[in-house]
């Protein structure tokens, strides 16, 4: 095992005991922090920030400054890989993602290539470098990309969806065009993630943000077989073998079996689930990260409080889960109040794992 400081997330991820449950937050870098704004004011856009390694390793370490958190993840956007492969993203704070060229056509994605990490993505690379040596092996920092499905559900739309048309009717209508993107995908999200562990990532994590819109079938065939293809993909171009994999489905409950049997070492959970049912189906083969409401952040410290406590009552005795919530902290979310959960499960952790 590695000579980190803080083990808890990587034991705790191997299922190994703890003395307390670990916690980090997604979307623990981010707009509910006051220094966030500050840094992207002086960046001038998102995208100057995501690109610059030192605005982006600055604004990776903010809340490890205020909040004894036990991981860092890398403060990216998951659509730097179809940027990198020309697409011409742009992300405004009103109008969200947008690409320039988005794939409406088998041509188009015929004439797909893989990035090389090290160049059309070295800003990513670099950050990691730089994040690690600033971190001083406090805590793991946790590297990350977009999985295949949800990759593809912003390059053939071109921007969110709420009905995702056209990327479903891709998928529907010419399933054979949708799979050789996914394919083209998994290779540059495994080549990505692989590329994020040899600069310093010690876990990774895969969001799959919108494999939760498919129908079951749709999701084995479209999402998860390709995030699977992705985890076997993982970790053979570096030396560190034992980097813990993190597969987070939103809406993905339905499907706990068949994402426990992807490889994958825990299952990030939104809030829709019991965190206690959830171990009874596959807490004896992956540990379990989540899985509070972010909305609760937004009430009363007692009622955060209650909150914690119900979620560590639900898991129960033992190691194998992580503390997080079931989805990005939101921006109107008081700094405080995260200050209120993380101490809540200082104090109220230990006596799970005594």
């Amino acid at each position: 095992m590695t000579d980190l400081k803080n083990q808890r997330l990587l034991r705790a991820l191997r299922r190994h005991p703890v003395d307390r449950t670990p916690v980090w937050l997604m979307r623990q870098a981010g707009r509910y922090l006051p220094e966030y704004q500050a840094t992207r004011s002086r960046a001038g856009d998102f995208m100057t920030l995501c690109t610059t390694p030192e605005l982006a390793c600055e604004v990776t370490l903010q809340p490890l400054s205020r909040f004894p958190l036990d991981a860092a993840i890398l403060f990216s956007d998951i659509l730097t890989i179809p940027h990198a492969m020309g697409l011409g993203l742009s992300i405004t704070d009103g109008d969200g993602p947008r690409f320039k060229h988005p794939l409406r056509s088998e041509r188009a994605i015929r004439a797909l290539g893989v990035p090389d990490p090290e160049k059309e993505l070295r800003y990513v690379m670099d950050t990691i470098r730089l994040v690690r040596q600033e971190l001083d092996r406090r805590v793991p920092l946790i590297g990350f990309a977009g999985s295949p499905w949800t990759l593809a559900t912003y390059m053939v739309e071109g921007h969110a969806s709420k009905d995702f048309r056209q990327v479903k009717g891709l998928a529907y209508e010419q399933p054979n065009v949708m799979h050789r993107l996914l394919e083209i995908l998994a290779n540059a999200v495994a080549r990505c993630l692989n590329a994020q562990v040899a600069a310093g990532a010690e876990v990774v994590m895969i969001f799959d943000t919108w494999g939760g819109v498919l129908t079951t079938s749709g999701y084995l065939d479209f999402s998860l077989a390709y995030s699977r293809r992705v985890i076997q993909r993982l970790n053979t171009n570096n030396k560190n073998s034992a980097v813990p994999v993190i597969l987070f489905t939103k809406g993905g409950g339905a499907w706990l079996d068949a994402m426990a049997d992807s490889g994958c070492d825990a299952i990030g959970l939104d809030w829709t689930l019991d965190i206690g049912a959830a171990r009874q189906r596959v807490g004896q083969h992956v540990a379990l990260q989540g899985n509070m409401d972010p909305m609760i952040l937004l009430a009363s410290p007692d009622r955060i409080r209650e909150e914690v406590k119900a979620i560590l009552g639900s898991y129960g005795q033992g190691a194998g889960h992580i503390f997080n919530l079931g989805h990005g902290v939101l921006a109107e979310t008081k700094p405080e109040h995260v200050e209120v959960l993380i101490q809540a499960i200082h104090e109220l952790s230990p006596a799970y794992h005594a």
